[in-house]
């Protein structure tokens, strides 16, 4: 049975760091592109960012690039979302997702709208707040 889990979540000061987790099981995370998706609230869900599974390289999205990494620990079967210097517009649910396709790639941001039939987990919030 796939299965996505994040965690790592929380409460946060403009400018602190959090690391998101997303622990896969039923599959071998490795072989397959993976993808961390955020909703802010009255907002709709937007890609934040994606790692590839042939080289490792990501993509992120304009509003987070140079402040979030993605990077995976294949031992560990987890995808993580480091992210830093948070702003207050970060504040959101965080999810992992995976469409499970052999030959996906992580060459631009990934568009929710294309994952509707994918692996999502269950999400993680983060609020940045004085």
């Amino acid at each position: 049975q796939v299965q996505l889990v994040e965690s790592g979540g929380g409460l946060v000061q403009p400018g602190g760091s959090l690391r998101l987790s997303c622990a896969a099981s039923g599959f071998t995370l490795e072989y397959y592109t993976m993808n961390w998706f955020r909703q802010a609230p009255g907002k709709e869900r937007e890609g934040v960012g994606c790692i590839d599974a042939s080289d490792g390289s990501a993509v992120y999205a304009d509003s987070v690039q140079g402040r979030f990494t993605v990077s995976r620990d294949n031992a560990q079967n987890t995808v993580y979302l480091q992210m830093n210097n948070l702003e207050p517009e970060d504040t959101a649910v965080y999810y992992c997702a995976t469409d499970l396709d052999f030959a996906g790639t992580c060459s631009s941001v990934p568009d929710p709208s294309s994952y509707e039939s994918a692996y999502w987990g269950q999400g993680t919030a983060v609020t940045v707040s004085p």
